[in-house]
């Protein structure tokens, strides 16, 4: 359903993607950003470790705000894996910045492997947990992603399918001689070498 209308953008509803790894969590969200693309909604992907990379270059250069701002130009902000984000002040205050600031201003799409109650993995503190995910779950659509690794059942299919139908051996066929020479012409050059050989 929320392919097929941008309407909780325009209403500044978020969505949580949770589910183990393999899962499929990444091409669902990638599926219905465009999807939103197609509805003539601007959209941004960021690999969480990428987005805080690009937030904390902003800080470093006193560029931050105008970076947040920057970002408000997209209707739908994705943020995928966000549990790959390591609890450091420094990595991830810049984060909480922005999900406040777009908090009932912009949608924000976020995936992760982790439920909430482990979040504080995420966050230095356990306040700045408890405001970040107040924010977000606020007007949210949540869907949980149950099921085994789809990387690991192709792995599987394949060790399986080796074994079915291991590889046949390769085994060199007999071959002719080295020495192409007929053996008669063989001897007669040795024995002509060894009277050059002894030659007076």
């Amino acid at each position: 359903m929320l392919a097929r209308s941008h309407t909780w953008l325009l209403q500044a509803e978020n969505l949580l993607l949770f589910g183990p790894s393999g899962v499929g969590k990444t091409h669902l969200a990638i599926a219905i950003t465009m999807a939103m693309i197609d509805q003539d909604q601007a959209c941004r992907f960021f690999p969480a470790t990428a987005l805080v990379q690009l937030l904390q270059k902003a800080k470093a250069s006193f560029e931050l705000p105008a970076l947040i701002q920057k970002l408000d130009r997209y209707s739908l902000l994705v943020i995928d894996d966000i549990s790959y984000v390591r609890r450091s002040e420094l990595e991830t205050s810049v984060l909480f910045e922005l999900i406040c600031h777009r908090y009932e201003r912009k949608s924000l799409l976020v995936t992760s492997n982790q439920p909430f109650r482990e979040w504080d993995e995420i966050f230095p503190s356990g306040s700045m947990t408890v405001a970040a995910v107040d924010r977000l779950v606020h007007h949210c659509h949540i869907v949980g992603i149950k099921g085994d690794s789809y990387r690991q059942k192709q792995a599987a299919a394949r060790v399986a399918s080796d074994q079915s139908d291991p590889p046949t051996s390769l085994t060199r066929a007999p071959g002719p001689s080295r020495s192409t020479t007929p053996p008669a012409q063989l001897n007669r050059t040795k024995a002509a070498t060894r009277k050059l050989g002894h030659r007076p």
